[in-house]
């Protein structure tokens, strides 16, 4: 009876990254990682919203508001857009969404 001693296979592992790449998905995840910006992704994935809609929503104030959409517009998450004497948010794309989404699902399958 003949043994082999050669390693078993592994499936194929995905290709290092770069650790410029590795440090923005960590920025982008901080970004995110506030319960209220959390609440703000929530509400612009359904529709862009400003400032004034946002506060009415989530019932948190204004200064809060304008001080996470800077973090999040910061973090290329959200943009705005002048309309008048309001600012408009919507996200950046819908990726963005699905990261919060499936967060929010996943918390909520284990309660």
């Amino acid at each position: 009876m003949t043994v082999s001693h050669e390693a078993p296979a592994v499936p194929d592992a995905p290709a290092p990254l770069e650790p410029t790449t590795l440090e923005a998905a960590g920025e982008l995840l901080r970004a995110l990682a506030a319960p209220v910006r959390i609440a703000v992704v929530m509400q612009l994935r359904v529709s862009p919203r400003c400032v004034h809609e946002l506060v009415d929503t989530l019932g948190v104030t204004q200064p809060l508001i304008s001080q996470h959409l800077r973090v999040l517009k910061a973090a290329g998450v959200v943009r705005g857009e002048r309309r008048g004497r309001e600012v408009v948010y919507r996200l950046v794309d819908d990726h963005l969404a699905h990261i919060v989404i499936d967060a929010v699902e996943h918390v909520q399958e284990d309660a």
